[in-house]
Formats: C-alpha cells, sequence, structure tokens
C-alpha cells in the first residue's frame, strides 16, 4: 500500500519550491475550477478521467497543508469525513438525479 502520509511531505516539499509558501487558496480554487471543467471535457471525449481528477487530488492536498495542517493531521481528517459519512443516512441512488450532488439526508429540527 502506498504511505500516504509520506507522499505528503514529498508533495509538500514539491509544492514548497515550485509554488512559494502561503495559503495559496484563489489561486488553487482558481486551478481546482480549471481541471473540473478538463474532467468534464475529458468524460465528454470519451478520453480518461484519472488523470485530470489526480490534479484535483493534489490540489485539495494541497490547499489542505497549506492552511496549517500537517500531512498526520491530513490523514486523520479523512479517516474521520469517511467515518461520518458511513454514519449517515443517504438516499437511494438509484432514485438521484445523475446530474446532481447525492447529499446526506439532514435531521429534521423541531
Amino acid at each position: 500500500m502506498m504511505d500516504l502520509e509520506r507522499y505528503l511531505y514529498k508533495q509538500m516539499l514539491f509544492s514548497m519550491r515550485a509554488f512559494g509558501p502561503g495559503h495559496r487558496v484563489g489561486g488553487i480554487i482558481d486551478h481546482i475550477t480549471k481541471e473540473f471543467e478538463e474532467v468534464r471535457n475529458a468524460f465528454a471525449e470519451g478520453e480518461p478521467t484519472l488523470p485530470e481528477w489526480i490534479d484535483v487530488i493534489i490540489l485539495a492536498f494541497d490547499g489542505a497543508w497549506r492552511s496549517g495542517a500537517t500531512p498526520e493531521d491530513i490523514c486523520r481528517a479523512l479517516e474521520h469525513k469517511l467515518e461520518v459519512n458511513q454514519s449517515r443516512q443517504w438516499p437511494d441512488w438509484r432514485t438521484a438525479d445523475k446530474g446532481k450532488a447525492i447529499e446526506h439526508i439532514r435531521e429534521e429540527s423541531t
């Protein structure tokens, strides 16, 4: 298996050298937006979308560590969020609009 923490440290070093320090939130969001368009285009053209999704993941990790999180923090947060999502109620995906997000069922406040 891949060691995600080790990978994140390598990515951090590369990113600091290539793009400099700081949060860079605006630039990262702008780049992710462009990558989403590349995913759409590749899908529409019947081309593989994995390379574009990997770009999105790398950029998201870049934003995460630039927020002040360590690779260990990021890995813990990933595991925690999966546990949270697994504990939620979800609508039947078979009846969901394929072009819209499937969101968890929110409990009504009384």
